[in-house]
């Protein structure tokens, strides 16, 4: 689909330098762009992508780390 939207000259200019120097067309790094901006300012897209590093991740508690932690509270005034 074609679209017209209306740039800063600079960003347009930006745009234009950044297309020319990735080897691309100013309408893939537009593309590219809004699709990473819509990524970002989707919750749930931001959620599955933290559950897909944490299925990749053990997050279980490191004991040596909350060995760590727990000498330190210990010691804290409370």
């Amino acid at each position: 689909m074609k679209t017209a939207i209306s740039l800063p000259d600079n960003v347009f200019e930006e745009a234009d330098s950044l297309a020319r120097r990735l080897k691309k067309s100013r309408s893939q790094v537009y593309r590219e762009a809004l699709r990473e901006y819509l990524a970002r300012h989707d919750p749930d897209a931001v959620t599955d992508a933290m559950n897909r590093v944490c299925a990749e991740v053990d997050t279980r508690p490191d004991p040596a780390v909350s060995a760590a932690a727990r000498r330190i509270l210990e010691r804290s005034e409370w």
